[in-house]
C-alpha cells in the first residue's frame, strides 16, 4: 500500500511560481481549498471501503474456548479516522492521501494494515504468542478505490489548473 499522491508536477510547479510571483495569495488559498475539494471523495470513498472490508477468519472450532476481544476499539474504525489529505501550493505543490501512523492507537502498528491490504492477516490469539491464527481480506482495498478516482481526480486537477492559469493571464 503506498501514499497517493495527485499531482500534475510540470504544470502545477509552474503555476506555484507563477502565483509566488504575482503574489496572489486569494488565488492561491481557492486553489488549495479546490484541489482538496477534488480528494475529499477519495478519502471518503477509502474510509468507506475499510469500513466495510470483509475480514474473515477460521471461526472456532468444537470444544476451543473463545471469550471477548482484548481491545475495546474497533480495528477498521481506527484505520479509517487515520486516513487524511495533505494540500501543497508551494515548494511542490499537490495532495497526498495516507494512512497517519501518530492517528493510529499505539497497539496498531503500520505493518498490520499494510497485512490487511495484503489480505492476509496472521495474528496470536487474544494476544497468546504460542497461538496463532490467520484472517483473511478482500486484497488491494485502497489500490482499487484509488484506481477507480484517479481519472475523475485527474480531471478536476487539470480544470484547476487551467482556471488559475486564466486568473493569472
Amino acid at each position: 500500500m503506498q501514499n497517493v499522491r495527485l499531482l500534475n508536477t510540470g504544470s502545477l510547479l509552474e503555476l506555484s511560481r507563477r502565483l509566488r510571483a504575482a503574489g496572489g495569495e486569494n488565488i492561491r488559498q481557492s486553489m488549495h481549498r479546490r484541489i482538496r475539494r477534488a480528494a475529499e471523495p477519495l478519502k471518503s470513498d477509502l474510509q468507506g471501503s475499510i469500513r466495510g472490508l470483509d475480514i474473515r477468519g477460521e471461526g472456532r472450532r468444537p470444544g476451543k474456548r473463545g471469550g471477548p476481544s482484548p481491545t475495546t476499539r474497533p480495528l477498521r474504525a481506527s484505520i479509517a479516522d487515520a486516513i487524511r489529505i495533505s494540500v501543497r501550493t508551494g515548494g511542490s505543490p499537490g495532495a497526498t492521501v495516507w494512512i497517519d501512523r501518530s492517528r493510529l492507537p499505539a497497539d496498531i502498528p503500520m505493518g498490520l494494515v499494510n497485512r490487511i491490504h495484503d489480505g492476509r492477516i496472521r495474528h496470536p490469539v487474544f494476544g497468546n504468542r504460542r497461538r496463532w491464527t490467520q484472517q483473511n481480506a478482500t486484497p488491494l482495498w485502497w489500490d482499487r478505490v484509488v484506481r477507480a478516482h484517479q481519472p475523475r481526480i485527474n480531471r478536476e486537477i487539470e480544470r484547476i489548473v487551467d482556471d488559475v492559469r486564466r486568473r493569472l493571464e
